[in-house]
């Protein structure tokens, strides 16, 4: 791939931009707005000037009801000799663009798994998509130059490929991806209106859950709005789970030994389900998550400090396998979780005891 054409330089566009331009590929910027492009140019994602021949790939990035006009649009101004999009629903743009008349052949209906709370080119990075699964959805009739550019721009991107069928896509992502926005959303609106002596009690627990709930609400609208069906039929799934919860919870407020009895055991196979599907969340390298041993240090609210603790870690030996910070309310300070293999946390406490550093149980 000598050339590409992004059509669309929000956040998943320009991040594409950044890591092709950086990688050699010339790259043409386009959007609706044209201060948007010019803005993901002067950040080196590219340059806003057309181009004056057929490029090898038109990227389009748009939102999901936009898509297959902007791409029988290009087709139709033979801007690339191939065409994908990146947005979040698969199925739903194909089949308009059957409707539409487009050439199929051409077409790759595609998606980075793989976002920020944050929009716009400003929020782009080149190393976005690093690691993160890019699922492809092509037919048999896929032309393999199409495919061909598609697994190139996204090794380019240095994400991972994954081929799944368009509705089983939009199927997955209602459950991994749309579901938990609008569930964590629905946990965050319970703070809205809160007491603001229960708000000042959020800790990590609450930080982890509501997190997704900051992302803007007009782009997760347009991704609704494209896969409403599949993420209907989930949360109507966890509809019935909470009722039975709320069925569960009365009955452990209840006088009768037996209905306590039931309630409890409500209770306890929600949990246990939610450990065993917890279980299933792929770790570091896509592998089964492992268990960890978390070695907690007390940090100072200053600059430096956690490249500090990083740095004597590091000369103890230890790999740490994953981190979090709880910061303390209020206070000038925060918990450090460092996530270790269990046979390194013995040492991992004694080097940084010996440093000086703080650690909490």
């Amino acid at each position: 791939m000598r050339t590409a054409l992004v059509i669309g330089t929000g956040l998943i566009g320009t991040s594409a931009a950044l890591a092709l331009a950086g990688r050699g590929v010339r790259v043409h910027l386009a959007d609706h707005d044209p201060a948007q492009a010019r803005t993901a140019a002067s950040l080196g994602a590219g340059t806003a000037d057309e181009p004056d021949a057929p490029v090898d790939l038109a990227i389009v990035a748009v939102p999901p009801a936009y898509v297959a006009a902007t791409v029988a649009d290009a087709q139709r101004r033979g801007l690339a000799r191939g065409y994908l999009d990146v947005a979040s629903v698969k199925g739903g743009p194909r089949r308009e663009l059957t409707e539409l008349g487009a050439d199929l052949t051409h077409y790759l209906g595609t998606h980075p798994m793989s976002g920020r709370e944050r929009s716009g080119p400003l929020a782009a990075t080149a190393d976005l998509f690093e690691g993160r699964p890019w699922v492809l959805t092509p037919t048999p009739d896929t032309d393999t130059e199409v495919l061909n550019l598609a697994l190139e721009l996204v090794s380019l991107c240095r994400a991972v490929p994954v081929v799944m069928d368009a509705d089983a896509h939009d199927r997955a992502v209602a459950l991994v991806s749309h579901t938990p926005q609008l569930l964590s959303s629905l946990v965050a609106a319970r703070l809205a209106d809160a007491d603001e002596s229960a708000v000042r009690l959020c800790g990590q627990g609450i930080r982890d859950v509501t997190r997704i709930a900051g992302s803007d609400p007009r782009m997760w609208m347009d991704i609704l709005a494209a896969n409403p069906g599949p993420v209907a039929d989930i949360l109507a799934a966890v509809a019935a789970d909470l009722d039975a919860t709320v069925a569960a919870l009365r009955g452990l407020q209840s006088a009768d030994e037996e209905k306590r009895r039931s309630g409890a055991s409500g209770v306890e196979d929600v949990l246990r389900r939610g450990n065993a599907g917890r279980d299933r969340v792929p770790g570091k390298h896509g592998a089964a998550p492992a268990t960890y041993e978390v070695v907690t240090v007390l940090i100072g609210d200053q600059p430096g400090e956690l490249a500090r603790l990083f740095a004597d870690a590091g000369r103890s030996g230890t790999n740490i396998e994953d981190v979090r910070i709880e910061h303390a309310t209020a206070q000038q300070a925060g918990l450090a979780q460092l996530m270790v293999e269990p046979s390194a946390a013995p040492a991992l406490t004694a080097a940084l005891r010996e440093r000086g550093w703080a650690i909490r149980s």
